[in-house]
Parts: structure tokens; sequence; C-alpha cells
């Protein structure tokens, strides 16, 4: 293996592992908004696509393209709530970090009265609530198609006695 594709190898391992973590500390905080009755926020899962069936109830299976935000629930008085989770160990995040097909589901939900959002971990130092309307119109507000810490300032969030709080 060449040293390019080793580092890609190193960085998605990386990647994943980042990902998952993100993952837990949002699941974390979806238990502590049950346990108040706040609400009640599940994770999307990742769908998959069986390949071979392996009999008794086992399979082969391969991930399929991410089609849904990766959070749904509802917000405790009814109101729905939806959002993906991105991090990034760099100092931006692209606007195309959300898929076409994550952008139409949000407006979707949007347009039917949903919380809407992008929750943003930059080095899991700083955590961000983007409200949708933001997100999708970065170009128009930043006049560029990422993000950075800077920009968001009135969307950080506290990350305190291990809850992210992110819902008021």
């Amino acid at each position: 293996m060449d040293a390019k594709r080793h580092q890609q190898t190193i960085q998605g391992y990386r990647n994943k592992y980042n990902g998952k973590y993100f993952e837990d500390i949002i699941d974390t905080a979806c238990h502590h908004y049950l346990s108040k009755g706040i609400a009640l926020i599940i994770k999307t899962p990742e769908p998959m696509r069986p390949i071979r069936d392996l009999g008794a109830g086992k399979f082969v299976a391969h991930y399929e393209k991410h089609a849904q935000p990766d959070y749904k629930g509802v917000l405790m008085g009814g109101r729905t709530v939806i959002f993906e989770a991105k991090h990034t160990e760099s100092d931006r995040l692209l606007q195309t970090a959300v898929t076409e097909a994550q952008t139409v589901s949000f407006n979707y939900h949007e347009k039917f009265g949903a919380e809407c959002f992008v929750l943003v971990s930059f080095g899991f130092r700083e955590f961000f609530k983007v409200p949708w309307t933001t997100f999708k119109a970065m170009k128009e507000i930043y006049g560029r198609k990422y993000i950075k810490p800077e920009d968001l300032t009135e969307y950080k969030l506290l990350y305190t006695g291990g809850i992210l709080k992110f819902l008021g």
C-alpha cells in the first residue's frame, strides 16, 4: 500500500471513530432530555441493503447512501424536531456535508413546521446548533458555501456535565 492510500485509510478510520463519538455525545443528551420529559429523539437507522442471505436470520449487507437526517423526534407539546450531526477536525464545515436527499427532507419538514437544524462539532472543542434556514443560506449570509466557528457565535452550545445542551 502506498503512503497516500495508507493515510487515506487512517483518515477514514479517524472519521468513522469521530462520527461515532459525536453520536454518543448526542445520544447521551437525547437520553437526558427523555428522562427530563423534554423530548423523545432517536437516531435514524442507516439504510442497509442485504446482498446475500446466509440463512438463520443472518445476511451480508452494505450501507446505502445516507438519505435522511441523523435524528428525528418530538418535543414535549408535539412539535417535531429533526437534525443532522456533523463533526469536523477542520476549521470549516462545507455546505455539501449535508446531502441533496437530506436537504430535500429538511425542506419538507421545515415546510410542515418542524424544528430543523444541524448540530456541528469543531474538533469536539466547540459545538453549535445551526438552524436549517441559516445552514441552507450560508452563501447568502456568509458569502461562501462553508461555515467557520467564528461565523456561528450566536448558535454556540454548552457542553457541561457530559450533556450537550442543544434544546433550550
